[in-house]
């Protein structure tokens, strides 16, 4: 997160200008959160980070997304998770780019973080494919 992005302020996300959420963000936040960028494959914080615990927060607004537990490996070139929170995050369809995909996006702030695939392992047979710049750690 940017140094003046506070993601505890008692600001409701959805009442933020898009002046203030520049002002909240770094360049590359902005563009991938409140422009639904993408980072580049293997480029991000969190490609090859695998804690054991703790939970993976939205960068827009710190609304916890997914468990540490949840990840895995998946070889896309972006993090990758099983499960999200269900109500911290809501799915729409992306045709962007002549695909049909399914975004994930914060249902608090309303950022893009990511998509979301029908080929990822059990339990739950998802693959939560997530931007690192979408995110923070927080080892709780």
């Amino acid at each position: 997160m940017s140094e003046t992005s506070d993601p505890t302020d008692d600001v409701d996300p959805a009442e933020l200008t898009d002046e203030e959420w520049r002002e909240r963000l770094s360049e590359e936040e902005y563009r991938v959160l409140r422009e639904s960028g993408t980072e580049a494959k293997f480029s991000g914080e969190y490609v090859d980070h695998h804690p054991d615990d703790g939970e993976y927060r939205c960068r827009g607004c710190g609304t916890v997304l997914f468990e540490a537990e949840t990840k895995y490996e998946s070889g896309c070139g972006w993090p990758a998770f099983y499960a999200a929170e269900e109500e911290s995050v809501t799915t729409n369809v992306d045709t962007s780019h002549g695909m049909r995909r399914t975004e994930v996006r914060c249902a608090n702030c309303d950022s893009h973080l990511g998509h979301v695939f029908d080929d990822g392992p059990e339990p739950t047979g998802k693959r939560f494919c997530i931007n690192s710049v979408a995110m923070e750690y927080d080892d709780e």
